[in-house]
């Protein structure tokens, strides 16, 4: 039997409410019994009995039967449910508000970088290639590609939410891949994702792709170097990270600083000493397989 919680339910849960109503149930549970046998075996007198099976057959627990037997006709009571299953009203979803920010790739503001490294943006080559004081070069704003050996990339993002809006998931989304000169399908590298300087779990990028152009490269870009990554989604809740669907880390929002920190840091990092040590490029809008910057959604239930 299923049975919802509700109004027309109450005989039922009152039915349940007894400890003899119970131990009728019990009873008729190993065979059927008449009003006299029961009374008998739980020291009652026939009409209180009576009462208790006149509750059960209501609640539609058990049914009854006149059937014949020495001094008449008796009350047959037979148990006809197996179990009870209580389906409880669901609850009220509150629908989330949600906030996004679309971060490009060159709005950096912190980093450290090693050789070969360089930046370009969607029209041409911003400073040298293979020196990391350009990753300074005011032009870096507009930069569409950015990729280095070893080290990061840290951003300031702003913490949108209001006074009582509360945070419920935070998703990234960008599209990366390894460094290596000239490209290789089969270079992994173990990148390491930070916010608010706490690391939010590793993932390893396959390769740096270069078998075929990428979808959303300029025309001027050259086929022989890197040409698109993968995209990886992060996704950020009070239990924990989950990166392309894999938890990676358990940090709650609490020790991540997300709930008070007017300004939040991300940082995407090739650590050096890791141990698929492959460097890492970054695509942005105007190039890659995706035509995407680093992209934030931030999800909440707003204020009452």
């Amino acid at each position: 039997m299923k049975v919802d919680v509700s109004q027309e339910a109450v005989p039922l849960f009152a039915a349940l409410g007894s400890k003899t109503r119970v131990a009728i149930i019990q009873l008729l549970a190993e065979k059927p019994a008449n009003v006299k046998e029961m009374a008998a075996t739980l020291h009652l007198s026939n009409p209180v009995v009576a009462k208790h099976v006149d509750v059960l057959e209501n609640a539609g627990l058990i049914k009854t039967e006149r059937i014949p037997g020495k001094a008449g006709l008796q009350k047959r009571c037979t148990l006809i449910v197996e179990s009870l299953e209580v389906a409880f009203p669901k609850k009220a979803i509150v629908p989330y508000g949600t906030y996004h920010s679309s971060l490009p790739i060159g709005q950096y503001t912190n980093f450290k970088v090693t050789p070969p490294c360089g930046l370009v943006s969607t029209t041409h080559i911003i400073g040298e290639f293979d020196g990391p004081k350009f990753f300074m070069d005011p032009e870096r704003f507009s930069a569409s590609l950015i990729w280095f050996t070893s080290g990061y990339v840290e951003y300031t993002i702003m913490n949108p939410l209001k006074d009582g809006q509360h945070l419920k998931i935070v998703d990234i989304s960008m599209e990366l891949g390894s460094e290596f000169p000239g490209g290789n399908n089969n270079w992994p590298s173990d990148l390491t994702f930070f916010l608010n300087g706490t690391s939010l779990g590793q993932w390893t990028s396959p390769g740096d792709f270069i078998d075929k152009r990428g979808k959303y490269n300029p025309d001027w870009y050259s086929s022989g170097v890197n040409q698109y990554g993968t995209q990886v989604n992060l996704r950020i809740t009070d239990m924990g990270c989950w990166i392309n669907g894999h938890a990676t880390s358990y940090n709650t929002f609490a020790k991540l600083r997300l709930l008070t920190a007017p300004l939040w840091t991300f940082r995407v990092a090739a650590p050096k000493d890791a141990d698929h040590a492959g460097g890492c490029t970054l695509y942005g809008k105007g190039f890659g397989n995706y035509d995407q910057n680093i992209e934030f959604n931030f999800s909440y239930t707003p204020a009452p």
